[in-house]
């Protein structure tokens, strides 16, 4: 056959240790045969990030603002064991971090659902897609300690030296404080990135914050969601016949163990960052979850939502045979090559990224998976097989 022709090209963001070896057979196996692949190519190994002191980073995501579709494989963020183990000259920060604050983007993560890997919640029917607000609050925050009693006050100093003052607590013994911020360009850029990404998918979209208790900060994003719903959105949503759902946090909670799921679930930050492990794991396997960052200007970076298998990539240098989840790394993949087809016009190429998905799909449910999805399944007597041949067993399909 022809090789599917790409007028534009991707980029690529190489990763590290295990999920780098699935990189380059899935690239073998799965794509360069049917298509003439055009990537920008930049290697986010950590060895290579150290090289070129990060620059590599921001390079692939000003890469990724001008062609608008990148692919990521999943990389090391190093901590003081890693600056020993790989000599680094200093602890570089996240790369999805960088990419991030870049792109100004949202991060949206949904559970691949597979007949035979069943959530734990029974009536889970469809992926629940969890949008996180990657900016600010306690990841951004300022802690202190408290030694004894005294006044902590928050104070903002305007431009001109005029003060305002709010009192947090008056402490008669020790204690801890901590501040947090937001900022309102942010969250307009969330509020945006949701509602395109609602429209894009045709899905409901939920959010919610615990705004009757946080009457300024939480309330700020309600009033900046439901204002930029009104003004931009709200005709569009009825016309793709979908809906913007705001309510409690506690309350979406409750509403989402009962639903079927099928809609997109936009939480802060913090929020986010428990409620996507929370989702993953009841839908199965963290190694079954898609991750796309989309930015307010329509850029998207789909990658893996695990990290580098690390315990894996070991076995692997010492000669061992590994069984290693490579779905979400293949979905990562058809994400970007489905909307690289998209902006192109070019069908032939979006219609391979759905087949690539089915061919996946597929296998594990013909019985044939890694070792972490036959654990679980509820297919009867699977058959496990080591990364390689579970892609090749993808491959025949294909």
């Amino acid at each position: 056959m022809d090789k599917i022709k790409m007028t534009t090209p991707i980029v690529e963001m190489d990763g590290d240790e295990m999920t780098r070896i699935l990189w380059q057979m899935i690239k073998d196996n799965l794509l360069l045969p049917y298509i003439d692949l055009k990537t920008e190519y930049y290697d986010l190994g950590l060895e290579y990030r150290d090289q070129t002191d990060d620059k590599v980073t921001t390079d692939s995501a000003l890469a990724t603002k001008k062609y608008k579709v990148a692919v990521k494989c999943a990389t090391i963020t190093p901590n003081a064991a890693r600056v020993k183990e790989y000599n680094l000259k200093e602890m570089w920060k996240s790369p999805n971090g960088t990419i991030r604050a870049i792109l100004d983007g949202t991060v949206f993560r949904a559970p691949i659902v597979v007949k035979g890997i069943e959530p734990c919640v029974i009536n889970w029917k469809k992926p629940i897609t969890i949008a996180r607000h990657a900016y600010g609050d306690v990841y951004k925050g300022s802690e202190m300690k408290i030694p004894g009693a005294g006044k902590v006050e928050l104070v903002y100093t305007a431009a001109d030296g005029t003060e305002v003052r709010e009192l947090v607590h008056n402490f008669e013994s020790a204690g801890i404080v901590q501040g947090m911020h937001n900022i309102n360009n942010s969250i307009e850029s969330f509020a945006r990135s949701c509602f395109n990404y609602a429209l894009d998918t045709k899905q409901d979209l939920w959010f919610a914050t615990k705004d009757t208790i946080s009457k300024k900060y939480d309330h700020t994003f309600k009033d900046i969601f439901q204002d930029i719903f009104d003004a931009e959105y709200e005709n569009r949503f009825q016309e793709a016949g979908i809906e913007y759902f705001y309510t409690l946090i506690d309350d979406a909670v409750a509403r989402v163990m009962k639903s079927e799921g099928g809609y997109i679930w936009a939480c802060k930050n913090y929020d986010g960052d428990v409620m996507s492990d929370m989702v993953s794991s009841a839908f199965g396997s963290l190694a079954m979850m898609t991750s796309v960052l989309v930015s307010p200007d329509g850029d998207f970076e789909y990658e893996a939502a695990h990290g580098t298998v690390q315990r894996h990539y070991y076995q692997h240098l010492k000669g061992g045979e590994t069984s290693t989840n490579s779905v979400a790394t293949i979905f990562a993949w058809t994400g970007a090559l489905r909307k690289r087809g998209e902006l192109d016009g070019n069908q032939e190429l979006a219609a391979f990224a759905d087949k690539l998905e089915q061919a996946t799909i597929d296998t594990i449910e013909a019985g044939e998976m890694t070792k972490d999805l036959a654990l679980i399944t509820t297919i009867e007597n699977p058959t496990v097989l080591n990364s390689e041949n579970f892609i090749k067993a993808i491959a025949t399909r294909l």
